[in-house]
């Protein structure tokens, strides 16, 4: 069962999480030896294991905003199909970046489009963006009868929006994680004040 204070607890880390990972994560050209280093760093590792624990994390914390089945299901099914590729991206990638960090040999930046773009991870991968961003939209649409105005509206916006931000420069990734951090934040305060909600596990 989680409390709304849990849950405000949980929005929290999601959102110092979502905002860390495009924080952290370096921008190099990923075509030359910057890129190959920056895949080889901790930082890159860093940067998207932040990711992972928070899209571990979202399907726990939006019990509290007591969504429907149908939203329950299409995040956890969302979370469930997204992980798989970052786990390439995260080690797959730092496996090459520290190959050519040894032998220097750039022409292994060609495997880097190969893993990303093989149709049928990226077919996977953005489906299950696209079902987390339903679910997490069908739970806000369903609890602005229960917390204040459009408390969980920036929050879900954030993951709607997060297919197009992987196409903008770096200043714009950013930006896309302080929306997710600032609607985690919104709805963590909401949460934290009112103790009255019934989590969706305990009905």
């Amino acid at each position: 069962m989680t409390t709304p204070r849990q849950a405000a607890v949980t929005f929290t880390a999601i959102g110092l999480l979502f905002l860390a990972y495009p924080l952290i994560r370096p921008y190099d050209d990923e075509t030359t030896m910057a890129g190959a280093l920056s895949f080889a760093g901790d930082s890159w590792i860093a940067a998207h294991m932040a990711a992972v624990i928070g899209f571990i994390l979202l399907p726990m914390a939006l019990t509290a905003l007591s969504p429907s089945r149908a939203a329950q299901l299409m995040t956890y099914l969302g979370v469930g199909l997204t992980l798989p590729y970052y786990g390439a991206e995260v080690f797959g990638l730092h496996a090459i970046g520290e190959q050519i960090k040894q032998d220097g040999d750039l022409s292994l930046l060609a495997m880097v489009d190969t893993i990303r773009y093989n149709p049928a991870a990226m077919t996977i991968f953005a489906l299950g963006l696209v079902l987390i961003a339903a679910g997490t939209t069908t739970a806000a649409i369903r609890h602005t009868s229960t917390l204040p105005g459009w408390t969980a509206a920036p929050f879900a916006l954030g993951f709607v929006l997060f297919i197009p931000q992987f196409f903008t420069p770096a200043p714009f990734r950013i930006a896309h994680g302080f929306l997710i951090a600032a609607g985690s934040a919104w709805l963590a305060v909401e949460l934290w004040r009112n103790q009255t909600l019934t989590p969706a596990s305990a009905r």
